[in-house]
């Protein structure tokens, strides 16, 4: 691990979104986050994979569906691992399913494609020179992971068991914490716990990873997934702009526990919510509307 590494084993470290039409979407994300590209498939090769970047820093992908998947568009979470095998082997003494078997992405690192057993997809990550996400918790970064499930109780035991896991209740929801990771983050930046605690946040809240919904029962046709939350300056201004570039809004802004926030289609479909920090909205109950659609 470098010494600049802003993860450890157990945190999500890299979203990337499947597209049918890879160059159609980084249009669309490009006009809406401001972010710059740069397709890192070697020449003549039929697959895309273009990295997005903000002032040069690593921040997401777009890339194109494997050969023989479904030509779905989604949004894919990525947990940082030391040993992806070893993680497969975790998955499916847990219950879980392996989708992918591990396989090495160049000199980039080691990947693996899993499903909990609610059918929640995520992948793992074991780096080698692709670090993870370089820009995150700003404009058109990553904020957050969230999965959203049916069995609470069932998630709680797969992903404790796979990665360390704790559920931890925030503001009337779940989230998802890990122990190591709030001594992490207070190392690399002294002072973390006490700057968190002078806003008002709930204890052990430097120890969270990802959050965790439930899937409301008047929402039949919604399975278990895995979504990803953007940071950004003005929702408002997110949501009108990402309907001008021809994608869905499919939660108008509202404001919620410390965010204010929408939820968006991309024109192929693939679902994320963008969040702006409101720290005045700390004592909001969470809405109802928002919980299970990302």
């Amino acid at each position: 691990m470098s010494d600049q590494d802003r993860y450890i084993p157990g945190v999500p470290c890299w979203v990337d979104t499947t597209n049918p039409d890879p160059e159609s979407a980084v249009a669309f994300y490009g006009s809406l986050f401001g972010w710059e590209f740069e397709d890192v498939m070697p020449p003549g090769s039929p697959a895309r994979y273009h990295v997005a970047r903000i002032r040069g820093g690593d921040v997401a992908a777009v890339g194109s569906p494997p050969e023989g998947a479904p030509p779905r568009a989604v949004w894919n979470t990525y947990v940082w691992v030391t040993d992806a095998d070893e993680t497969a082997a975790k998955v499916r003494a847990a219950g879980g399913n392996v989708l992918m078997e591990p396989d090495d992405v160049g000199d980039a690192g080691r990947m693996a494609v899993f499903a909990d057993p609610a059918g929640a997809a995520f992948r793992v990550w074991q780096p080698r020179e692709h670090r993870g996400a370089a820009v995150v918790n700003e404009h058109g970064s990553l904020n957050f992971n969230d999965l959203s499930t049916r069995d609470l109780d069932g998630a709680r035991a797969f992903y404790g068991s796979v990665f360390g896991w704790e559920t931890l209740a925030v503001g009337g929801g779940l989230m998802w914490a890990l122990p190591a990771y709030g001594e992490f983050l207070e190392q690399r930046s002294p002072g973390l716990r006490e700057n968190i605690a002078q806003l008002g946040a709930p204890e052990r809240f430097e120890e969270v990873v990802a959050s965790l919904s439930s899937i409301s029962d008047d929402q039949p046709d919604v399975s278990a997934h895995w979504g990803v939350t953007f940071g950004v300056d003005d929702a408002d201004v997110i949501a009108a702009r990402a309907a001008e570039l021809g994608g869905r809004v499919i939660v108008p802004p509202f404001d919620a526990p410390w965010v204010r926030m929408t939820i968006i289609a991309d024109p192929q479909g693939a679902t994320f919510t963008a969040s702006k920090f409101v720290p005045e909205n700390k004592g909001l109950a969470e809405s109802p509307s928002a919980a299970n659609g990302a």
